[in-house]
């Protein structure tokens, strides 16, 4: 039976070279020169460190255009709150999503169970199996997914005749 899985997860080697494309710009830039900012990646958490609150800013800014112009979505990056470190230094979390969480599978199953479509969907850990008789309808339930679902970057993986 043909069946395709939705995922959410990002491609981690563009991540990690994003990362490094903005601790290179970081270091080369006249306005960071003498700070200790930087971006730190460890699995799915980027740490970033900046020396006040405008360099956090502007740090923040760099990363949202290097991976803009890597083409990892910026949607996969949800900003915690600023935490003050020693002295005027700041650290703030970057979450990278990785699969999806529990509430978006339910809403992917809802809404292709709304659509009416011939096509079947099942949550399978932090990804969704949709399977159905036609190619066709599987394509058209990829395409409904992309028009309704826009808060999240999804993928589509695994597709099968």
């Amino acid at each position: 039976m043909p069946s395709f899985d939705v995922v959410c997860k990002p491609d981690l080697i563009e991540l990690r070279n994003a990362v490094d494309q903005v601790n290179k710009e970081i270091t080369n830039r006249f306005d960071f020169k003498g700070s200790d900012s930087r971006v730190e990646l460890n699995d799915d958490t980027l740490y970033v460190y900046a020396d006040d609150d405008f360099k956090l800013e502007q740090v923040s800014e760099v990363i949202r255009n290097k991976f803009a112009k890597r083409n990892v979505d910026v949607r996969f990056l949800t900003f915690d709150k600023k935490e003050k470190i020693s002295g005027d230094k700041l650290k703030q979390t970057v979450l990278v999503k990785n699969g999806l969480d529990k509430d978006l599978a339910k809403q992917v199953v809802k809404e292709i169970k709304d659509s009416k479509m011939k096509v079947q969907a099942s949550i399978q850990g932090d990804t969704v199996r949709v399977t159905g008789a036609k190619r066709d309808d599987l394509q058209a339930a990829i395409a409904l997914l992309k028009k309704q679902v826009t808060d999240t970057p999804l993928g589509f993986e695994n597709f099968r005749d």
